[in-house]
């Protein structure tokens, strides 16, 4: 019996560069717009360089105060990236905790105020 056969997809994803390009204007808005966001960096597969097709962004995200409706605004912003995005919004006050430091060593810092840089590494 004949089959038709389906046709041939191609599954596309955006370079690592592209994402990257798009972040950093992102954190850039983003820290121009939000007085209380101290600094905007990246952890995961995208840090560490084994980022590919089907990766998403793990997008960490400081404030001086945590407020819900901040971050639901910067998790709808980040709709624009051209790849799924986990967002991770932590407060100054949690940056005190060893175990989140240690979370947080392989975090590639896009932006940052210099108000509270000794807490980040």
């Amino acid at each position: 019996m004949p089959v038709r056969s389906l046709s041939s997809s191609v599954l596309k994803w955006p370079k690592r560069e592209e994402v990257l390009q798009k972040l950093e204007a992102w954190a850039k808005e983003v820290m121009e717009q939000y007085s209380e966001i101290q600094c905007v960096g990246y952890l995961g597969s995208l840090a560490r360089g084994d980022w590919g097709v089907g990766s998403d962004v793990d997008v960490v995200v400081v404030v001086n105060r945590k407020d819900r409706e901040l971050h639901r605004r910067l998790f709808f912003s980040l709709l624009r990236l051209p790849v799924p995005v986990d967002l991770l919004l932590y407060g100054e006050e949690e940056l005190k905790s060893p175990r989140l430091q240690r979370f947080l060593q392989g975090v590639i810092w896009l932006r940052k105020k210099e108000v509270g840089d000794e807490d980040l590494h």
